[in-house]
């Protein structure tokens, strides 16, 4: 289980990020959802320990979370990746590997196979000896994707994986992440727009520095919970099918 506790950042002397808490049991599909400045990367970034927080814990398996990164597999927002960075997309898939091999020995057979078959998995072959940053959007992020299956982690959190992708890549990201479901492993998903991908989702939190409601799509996106986190200016469009959301 992974567990979030009070966690609280404080950012520059504001509060952005505000006693936090919540569960997440292996084979559940969490979504995070907020508008911008909710603090969803923020609470992603603690979590790992990537900046300091202001109190809470966070726990995986009743251990700390920032001692078990291996078991991790995080993917940041595209803007915060440099794309001019030279190295190939199979390069870029192998890193993954590189915590098990040691930063000075060859890849065995073993990894190379691993290797392959995440980037076959994302129909990623084809480019695997492109430069990452002559490929488009989607594929770059389906080759971190990739990156993040050859980890062969148990957690796994993805920050606004959608955005700016193709629908070829929206569908493989969504294939993928139910298949992780299945086999057990914890997703935690960020996203500032779901569209019909919500409801692929066990549980949504909404969030806006403080959790605003937690539970089932169909729980937490009610026109009270989203004008508590958007504003009350807020329109909403969500279909009785929770299969269209949109803001305005």
């Amino acid at each position: 289980m992974l567990e979030v506790q009070n966690l609280a950042v404080n950012y520059r002397g504001v509060r952005g990020l505000d006693s936090v808490s919540f569960r997440i049991e292996p084979g559940q599909f969490v979504g995070i959802v907020g508008p911008n400045g909710a603090g969803k990367s923020t609470m992603l970034k603690a979590m790992l320990g990537l900046i300091p927080a202001a109190s809470g814990a966070v726990s995986y398996c009743t251990c700390p979370l920032h001692r078990q990164l291996q078991k991790v597999a995080y993917v940041p927002q595209r803007s915060q990746i440099d794309w001019d960075y030279p190295i190939t997309a199979r390069n870029v898939v192998m890193m993954a590997r590189t915590r098990q091999l040691g930063w000075f020995r060859r890849p065995n057979r073993a990894t190379e196979e691993i290797v392959t078959a995440a980037l076959d998995r994302v129909e990623m072959l084809d480019l695997q000896h492109r430069r990452i940053g002559e490929l488009s959007g989607g594929q770059q992020q389906r080759i971190f994707l990739a990156r993040a299956l050859a980890q062969q982690a148990e957690v796994f959190l993805f920050d606004e994986p959608f955005t700016g992708v193709d629908k070829k890549t929206e569908v493989i990201l969504l294939q993928i992440f139910k298949e992780l479901r299945s086999r057990g492993k914890i997703l935690l998903v960020s996203s500032h727009d779901w569209g019909q991908g919500l409801m692929a989702l066990d549980r949504l939190l909404l969030l806006n520095r403080n959790l605003i409601a937690d539970g089932s799509p169909e729980f937490v996106m009610t026109p009270e919970n989203l004008h508590r986190a958007y504003g009350t200016n807020l329109n909403v469009g969500l279909n009785s099918n929770l299969e269209t959301l949109f803001f305005c």
